[in-house]
């Protein structure tokens, strides 16, 4: 379970402190599906880059499965990332010159996995993305629908609790974009906590839970309509 309260975030731009981050509060329970909306600038990225432990708040606290994180040391931040927290964005970010098997990989690599466990692990993730006989194909060698499911399968491979997706669709033609979102949502079926920021409504009226943010605070929150 994710817990906020009180959680701020203020950045120093030259002489102005901006606040992207103002009084948040907010649990979010194991297995929810949550979308993050609002105009941009309204702090969706801060939000969800402190929920992922990418970043850290300048006040407040954030406890994760009954921990609090915010203050945690980096390389035990690290480690929260590695086993907990799964991320999908909206230009992929895989490495070009690897293969989708490669980059489904490279975690396990960073994180020093054996490498039969590695090829298991990864054959059984591409399989889950319905991408098995693209393992040996790089990343300009795939549509952009094929490159986030590389993208989502990398993001999985760890086992994560948590997987946090920003603009997951932005880049995708609406038909490949309605096939991640599908994907992601089975994903969530099987368990996992999915919180996935969108400017599309159509996306984020799918969302169990809708959190909406204005000028760094929470606008409303509430169900799907």
């Amino acid at each position: 379970m994710i817990e906020l309260r009180g959680l701020t975030r203020h950045f120093r731009v030259g002489d102005q402190t901006v606040r992207a981050l103002q009084d948040v509060s907010l649990t979010i329970p194991d297995g929810d599906y949550l979308a993050l909306m609002g105009p941009s600038g309204s702090g969706k990225s801060t939000l969800l880059h402190i929920l992922g432990c990418l970043d850290r708040p300048t006040g407040g606290m954030y406890a994760l499965d009954g921990r609090e994180v915010g203050s945690l040391p980096e390389n035990e931040l690290a480690a929260v990332r590695s086993r907990k927290i799964g991320f999908v964005f909206q230009f992929f970010h895989l490495v070009p010159r690897l293969t989708a098997a490669e980059n489904v990989e490279l975690p396990m690599v960073l994180a020093g996995m054996r490498p039969a466990e590695r090829r298991a692990r990864m054959t059984k993730a591409l399989a889950a993305v319905g991408l098995t006989d693209r393992a040996a194909h790089r990343p300009d060698q795939l549509s952009g629908g094929q490159r986030q499911r590389v993208a989502i399968a990398r993001a999985t491979v760890m086992g994560p609790s948590i997987l946090l997706a920003d603009e997951p669709t932005g880049n995708l033609d609406r038909a490949s974009g309605h096939e991640i979102i599908e994907l992601l949502e089975r994903m969530n079926g099987g368990g996992l906590t999915l919180v996935v920021v969108t400017h599309d409504p159509e996306v984020g009226q799918r969302a169990r839970h809708i959190l909406k943010l204005v000028d760094g605070r929470i606008a409303s929150d509430g169900g799907s309509p």
